[in-house]
Order: structure tokens, then sequence, then C-alpha cells
């Protein structure tokens, strides 16, 4: 398989469904998955955090409309195990990262992932991060 491989970091996802200042960006690096030679992935956390907040925000519509996408794009879901939780747990401590960062952390490590994220947390780490701005042009 050519061109590399991405994990999508929650906020980029977020950013479109509550509308918030680089939501056109997001979307544009949407749009051009289908077309891409790279292949990009979700996590099953990511997943479930946009289910709770899109839920708790009363925007089950939106919700829907995530999962039908998500449902029908190029982009591969990834669940986690409970070795990557632990995993998780010990990258915490080690990389100074939240949880829910270092779950991502972790899936990227497990599976030689990039992420696509807003989040500079991840420039500590030992993975790379990419804005989605310097990969909407992707074919």
């Amino acid at each position: 398989m050519n061109g590399e491989n991405y994990l999508i970091d929650t906020n980029i996802f977020l950013e479109i469904l509550l509308n918030q200042e680089k939501a056109d960006e997001c979307e544009k690096l949407l749009n051009n998955i289908k077309k891409s030679r790279h292949s990009f992935y979700i996590s099953s956390f990511t997943s479930h955090s946009i289910e709770v907040i899109m839920t708790r925000n009363k925007q089950e519509n939106a919700l829907r409309d995530f999962l039908l996408f998500i449902n029908k794009s190029k982009i591969i879901r990834i669940d986690s195990i409970v070795q990557d939780e632990l995993d998780a747990l010990k990258n915490m401590g080690e990389f100074n990262l939240d949880f829910d960062d270092s779950i991502q952390l972790t899936l990227c490590m497990k599976y030689n992932l990039s992420i696509i994220s807003y989040d500079k947390h991840f420039n500590k780490t030992l993975v790379k991060r990419i804005e989605p701005h310097n990969i909407s042009n992707i074919e």
C-alpha cells in the first residue's frame, strides 16, 4: 500500500460537529479521504467520546450523520483491547499525557500511525503529528 497511515484525533471531528473555528479545514480533509492513497483510522475511544459529547449536547441527528459518514467512508475503526489501555496508563506517565491523548498515542505506536490532530501534546511523543491543512491536498 502506498502512502502513510493516519489516526484522526477526536478534535478533528469535533471541530466539524461543534462548528468550531477550524471546521472548514477539517471538512476539506475528510472530503479528500475517498480519493487519497493514504489510509485513515479512527479509534473506538474517539467514536465513543464523540457519542457522549453529542448526546449530552442533544445533537443526536448530527451524531447519526457522523456515524453514517464513518460507516461509508474509507476510515477504518480500531478497537482498543485491555492491553492497549494498560499500555496507555504507562504512556500517561512516560509522556505526561491525559488518558484520552495517551490511548491515541498507544494505538499510533501499536499500528505505526501518524496522528492528525491540533493537540500539541503529541509533539513531545514518538508519534508524528500533522494538522489537517498540511494534508488536505493529498491525492
